[in-house]
């Protein structure tokens, strides 16, 4: 097999789980993507897919039937198997086949938070005006690491029966039986086959990180636990990590029904086990899919990506998928980028976890932590540079590295150690080494100041690098530098909030620049949660990452459908975007990071979401099939793969394809724009039947923008209005400029953000 071009890892929480993955330098398995289902049996789609592996087999079919791994036909057709490069270009070149791509690896991209957004613990509590009492209709699927059903979370009790048109099952396997599941996880299965395929089989479990790896349904990570219930989990009255964020939490929809589906295990999640679970999910009745998981940046092409594939057909199958945008936190690093995805950035609240830093010259540092050890007294304070150890060299010494550090030098201090920044980089870890080496206290200088909070295994804080470096001169000119590090503390209504996480990924969308991701920010940083048990000894934990943020959108979009169950996946996607503020809780306009950086649309696509409007959208921008096949020409497929994707006799147009700015999308985004350029979109009214919208313009510095109609007046509900929006250079620009487009009718407003940049050597009309 060729090398892996890319490595896909679990985007696993920023948390004391923190794991390093092994990355993959071969594939042995291919993912075979043939686009929608044809109406055949699943017996006859298997006979159909052992005959094509017998093609690059010789024709010797017991070898093709051997070398099968999956066959996807509930939802869409292909198949995983095991292919050599050589076999596998062949099949690429067959005339059923979409794509062919390598099994690669994907990461998890890793409550107060509800109250913060606009929702009380109260389970009971509603939406002022509307009633969200039938949410135990909607189920939710969760492709996760699986889930510990006896967490209080994820209790049934009062729960009515399950709907009757759910077809999933209640998949057994170690410590995990038909009893496991109840009427609130309604459905669990794992998969297995890809990861297999590239890691070997190791029996019912095996015990790695300190945590059984289980074949099952069961969750021995935590992750898939966290993320079910901060979407959907139950009323808990005395939910805390340690004594910290202590106090009731509920997830945003706590009385609508899980699916569970397994498919990342220790080493991460891979694409075949991901298409085999989108696949059940779809044919099982789920209403909404929730993936807090994703690629490297850059991504890859739509249809040589299992997320991209699976929600392309959730949604063709009415069925809403919800996604994290990753934690690298870099311009341009955002990924699940396919317009059909609702992708989600991560945002603080106004609650943190801090540990207090008393230095002896009386000066005072707040840092972010979850370490409740106490230290009794004031010791001596060194940076780790001045302790290396061996072959091991000053700027070595200074990130704590394993074994870097000197320990006589070490012995019963606090040693300032760097953090460089990087996800690989373990926070965790680095205590673990101060430990090691004799240290009893740690202060971390967080070169990227990301406010995240772990916990540590010896008194410890995080500091950003102006603390950080006012802390090393204390400690490198006093005479004899002292320091002691309190236990951690929760601390409310910190400011400004929300801000966006400095490790949240950002935009521009590196595959279609038309498309603005990420769509949506919510709450990602320091979220209290369910947790699994097998994963040290702990029933809940504070977690930070893109991962924590995904649910908080797909509560809300439980709430959308619960109110209105016939609503498009677009819509409901629609109604959380155009609702959304870009204003944090004084008013003030959003930042980004610590250092209060003004946030844009590429920090947090629409803004913060609004649960007192959500329900109350007024008009949305609902995409029609014809939509998305019209997008994929416009960004190069042909007719021979749109057919195929598609499953229809669609075609793209004689003639130019319209822009992929074209797309009825709640964001307006044009990145290439010489002079002027016109773009359409059609609003949908679903607010009162008779009303009269205004247009309200905030253009981007530098642009002229003309809406026609500036009116737009409705009779009935349901009705379709279209509009343009012409954009013309006033001022060129270096880089991309931001506004905002809004209809409002009385207390409505329907807000699109404008994103612009004017191409090389774009012209002013002025001129």
């Amino acid at each position: 097999m060729a090398p892996c071009t890319m490595l896909f890892y679990l985007l696993l929480s920023i948390s004391f789980a923190e794991i390093a993955f092994t990355p993959c330098f071969s594939s042995q398995v291919q993912v075979v993507y043939m686009g929608s289902k044809e109406e055949q049996s699943s017996d006859d789609i298997l006979k159909q897919n052992h005959q094509m592996l017998a093609a690059v087999h010789g024709g010797r079919l017991e070898e093709a039937q051997e070398s099968h791994v999956y066959s996807y036909s509930n939802a869409f057709r292909g198949f995983a198997a095991k292919l050599s490069e050589e076999q596998a270009s062949k099949m690429a070149e067959m005339p059923n086949v979409v794509s062919v791509f390598p099994n690669l690896k994907r990461n998890l991209h890793t409550t107060h938070s509800w109250d913060f957004i606009g929702l009380g613990t109260n389970e009971e509590m509603e939406i002022p005006g509307f009633s969200t009492k039938n949410q135990d209709n909607v189920i939710v699927g969760f492709i996760d690491t699986g889930i510990w059903p006896e967490s209080p979370s994820f209790s049934d009790v009062g729960m009515p029966p399950v709907p009757s048109r759910w077809k999933g099952e209640c998949q057994i396997g170690e410590s995990f039986t038909n009893s496991s599941c109840n009427k609130k996880v309604i459905g669990a299965r794992y998969y297995l086959g890809g990861y297999d395929a590239e890691e070997g089989s190791h029996g019912d479990f095996v015990k790695e990180d300190n945590a059984v790896k289980l074949k099952s349904p069961r969750d021995s990570s935590g992750h898939g636990s966290h993320t079910a219930s901060t979407a959907a989990g139950r009323y808990v009255s005395d939910m805390n990590y340690n004594g910290l964020g202590a106090g009731g939490a509920r997830g945003g929809a706590p009385m609508a029904r899980i699916a569970v589906y397994k498919t990342c295990w220790a080493s991460g999640c891979y694409d075949a086990d991901l298409l085999a679970a989108f696949d059940d999910a779809i044919q099982d009745g789920v209403d909404i899919i929730s993936v807090s998981l994703g690629p490297n940046s850059p991504q890859g092409d739509y249809f040589n990506d299992a997320i991209s594939i699976g929600s392309f057909h959730a949604t063709s199958h009415g069925v809403l998928v919800v996604s994290s945008v990753g934690n690298v936190g870099t311009r341009g690093s955002a990924t699940n980028l396919a317009p059909w995805i609702l992708t989600v950035a991560a945002s603080s609240t106004d609650r943190d976890f801090v540990s207090s830093i008393q230095l002896g010259n009386r000066k005072k540092f707040m840092g972010e932590s979850m370490s409740s050890f106490k230290m009794n007294k004031s010791v001596r304070i060194v940076s780790a540079s001045n302790l290396n150890a061996g072959y091991f060299t000053p700027y070595q010494s200074s990130f704590c590295l394993d074994s870097s550090l000197n320990r006589t030098k070490a012995r019963g201090k606090i040693l300032i150690c760097r953090h460089s920044g990087s996800p690989s980089e373990s926070r965790v870890e680095k205590s673990r080494m101060v430990k090691k080496a004799g240290g009893i206290g740690m202060i971390l200088i967080d070169e990227i100041d990301n406010d995240v909070a772990v916990p540590f295994v010896i008194p410890a804080a995080s500091v950003g690098k102006q603390a950080g470096n006012a802390i090393l001169s204390y400690a490198n000119n006093a005479r004899k530098p002292k320091a002691i590090i309190l236990p951690a503390k929760t601390v409310l209504g910190s400011t400004p909030a929300p801000r966006v996480a400095a490790f949240s990924s950002k935009g521009p969308n590196s595959l279609t620049a038309e498309i603005l991701k990420p769509d949506i920010a919510a709450p990602g940083l320091n979220i209290l949660a369910a947790w699994s048990p097998a994963a040290n000894q702990i029933k809940y934990n504070i977690l930070s990452g893109t991962s924590m943020a995904c649910p908080h959108v797909t509560g809300l979009a439980v709430l959308i459908k619960t109110v209105y169950p016939s609503w498009t996946p677009s819509a409901i996607k629609s109604a959380i975007m155009t609702t959304a503020s870009v204003l944090d809780k004084n008013g003030d306009a959003i930042t980004a990071d610590p250092k209060g950086r003004p946030a844009s649309p590429f920090d947090y696509g629409s803004g913060f979401p609004n649960p007192a409007r959500v329900l109350d959208a007024g008009l949305v921008y609902d995409v029609q099939p014809s939509d998305y096949k019209a997008f994929l020409c416009s960004v190069g497929y042909d007719d021979k793969s749109l057919q195929l994707i598609t499953g229809d006799q669609s075609k793209c147009s004689g003639g130019p394809s319209p822009s992929a700015s074209n797309l009825n999308y709640p964001s307006i985004t044009v990145p290439n724009l010489k002079g002027s350029y016109r773009i359409t979109r059609t609003v949908t009214n679903v607010g009162n039947p008779s009303i009269t919208y205004r247009v309200r313009v905030s253009p981007p510095t530098g642009i002229n923008v003309t809406v026609v109609p500036d009116t737009l007046t409705f009779r009935s509900y349901g009705e379709k209005l279209k509009f343009s929006v012409t954009f013309a250079v006033i001022q060129p620009s270096e880089d991309y400029v931001f506004g905002l487009l809004s209809w409002e009718a009385g207390k409505v407003q329907v807000t699109s953000p404008l994103v612009v940049r004017v191409a090389s050597g774009g012209t002013s009309l002025l001129q």
